[in-house]
């Protein structure tokens, strides 16, 4: 059975490193909750890049489309009903406190809600999504102040955990 874990951060702070690691250990995906923004973004001539304005562009249009038709959860849940039956972590990005609260209901807390921190990188609060990242209460937090070394040690502790259901990472 997939296993499911709604990760956060701030950007810079190792979360894709952090999965990467994971992914010696147990096979994952990556599902972020604009990835469907980012293509209407480019459509709308986003270049990719993810400047200070570039961040507020994706998380206003993310906010316009969860309150339009809450796609990006659809979308989430989507890739949960393709995925629940695989040997496999679902890492699922999500930023805003409310959308990861809606996600873990959706999935009636079958779940574990994962920060990654890192006291190296500036805290980002130039729009909603960024601002408020540290405004949930995480089953587990994760501090990527070491080497790349122990956060490798950390992620195959994560996935043994997951494996074996226990709570303590």
């Amino acid at each position: 059975m997939a296993k499911i874990v709604i990760i956060n951060g701030n950007g810079g702070t190792g979360k894709d490193t952090f999965c990467k690691l994971c992914a010696k250990h147990m096979k994952i995906k990556n599902i972020s909750s604009v990835q469907e923004i980012k293509e209407i973004a480019k459509v709308l001539g986003w270049g990719g890049s993810k400047t200070e304005k570039d961040r507020k562009f994706l998380s206003d249009l993310k906010l316009l489309s969860t309150e339009y038709n809450n796609r990006p959860l659809e979308m989430m849940m989507n890739e949960v009903k393709k995925y629940k039956h695989f040997d496999i972590i679902l890492f699922f990005h999500i930023r805003e406190p409310e959308e990861i609260s809606k996600m873990v209901g959706a999935l009636n807390g079958e779940c574990t809600t994962l920060l990654i921190k890192n006291d190296r990188v500036k805290d980002i609060d130039t729009n909603m999504a960024d601002a408020n990242v540290y405004k949930y209460p995480y089953d587990a937090i994760i501090y990527n102040n070491g080497s790349i070394e122990l956060l490798n040690e950390i992620a195959e502790g994560f996935v043994k955990c997951l494996i074996d259901k226990k709570e303590d990472y």
